[in-house]
């Protein structure tokens, strides 16, 4: 394993004081108590910048600064990041990036190109820049760093809700299934949900190894790599008990939950987990303490309440 409690606590210390302790809240959902982790209100709208906090303050950063390939969050937090530690910062984003989400990279500073329809071609074409100028790669969730950043989340929710039976996380890359996985180890049951269209963490579970995948579907800019990280299966392939698949209606519905029931607005990948609840995908056990993670809410807030 490439990533434990040790590498979790390391990054607890190093990105102290930069991340926000996000809080929870319980819900009510299809006559079951749940317990939400809002990561949504962290920096820049979703969990990243924990894990590009702990990448970027790892190691010495170069002149030439940091690159990074992103449907959107990341490359939000490697902007912010990038604007805190006073380093140029180059985005690279696919064609399905959201408007919304490309904006506010260029207000925080950071020069944003548009490399391919997937986030793979982008990421191919992020390579090439790094090969010429010397610049860092920020890998959105396929590094150690960064998934021992996305397990400081995990370490929280243990403290918040202790006896939690069942952790639901949504699922692109894996790199926070995998950060939450590497902390929680035997401790809770880890659930990958990941939408229909993309089951990357699905297959690889089967097949017992990363495998590609079709990238399509509304949740495709947050939840949209082909394949899961090598990294983040390594940590996957021991400590994630489960996947589940949901449909894009599911997880519409689970934006319009959330935000008639909390008025919190919900991007789809943000709300994929919750949907596996709400469809029914998956059923939690008499008793069962489920702790749901929202983790994204970068989306034009008009498409929620539709």
């Amino acid at each position: 394993m490439t990533v434990g409690r040790r590498e979790v606590e390391e990054a607890v210390a190093r990105i102290a004081g930069r991340v926000r302790l996000t809080p929870v809240m319980d819900l009510e959902v299809n006559g079951v108590t749940v317990t939400a982790k809002l990561e949504l209100l962290q920096h820049t709208g979703s969990f990243k910048p924990r894990g590009a906090f702990n990448r970027m303050l790892g190691e010495e950063l170069p002149a030439a600064g940091v690159v990074a390939a992103s449907g959107g969050n990341h490359g939000l937090a490697v902007a912010h990041v990038a604007r805190t530690l006073g380093v140029p910062a180059t985005i690279f984003i696919p064609e399905v990036t959201p408007p919304v989400k490309r904006e506010r990279m260029v207000a925080l500073g950071a020069r944003v190109v548009v490399g391919g329809a997937i986030y793979d071609d982008a990421l191919a074409a992020s390579r090439l820049l790094v090969e010429e100028t010397g610049a860092l790669e920020v890998h959105a969730y396929d590094h150690p760093l960064t998934v021992a950043g996305q397990g400081t989340m995990g370490r929280e929710i243990l403290q918040q809700a202790p006896d939690v039976d069942t952790i639901l996380v949504a699922v692109g890359g894996g790199g926070l299934i995998a950060g939450v996985a590497a902390w929680v180890q035997d401790d809770a049951s880890v659930i990958s949900v990941e939408p229909e269209k993309i089951p990357a963490m699905a297959r690889a579970l089967e097949a017992g190894r990363p495998v590609e995948v079709g990238v399509s579907g509304i949740a495709a800019d947050s939840l949209g790599a082909k394949a899961i990280g090598a990294v983040p299966f390594s940590i996957a392939r021991r400590f994630v008990n489960e996947a589940r698949l949901v449909s894009d209606e599911a997880i519409r519905e689970a934006q319009r939950f959330m935000w008639q029931t909390t008025h919190l607005v919900v991007e789809p990948g943000g709300a994929t987990a919750l949907a596996a609840l709400l469809s029914g995908a998956y059923r939690p056990g008499a008793g069962e303490r489920v702790v749901v993670v929202v983790c994204g809410s970068n989306t034009d807030p008009g498409s929620v309440s539709a």
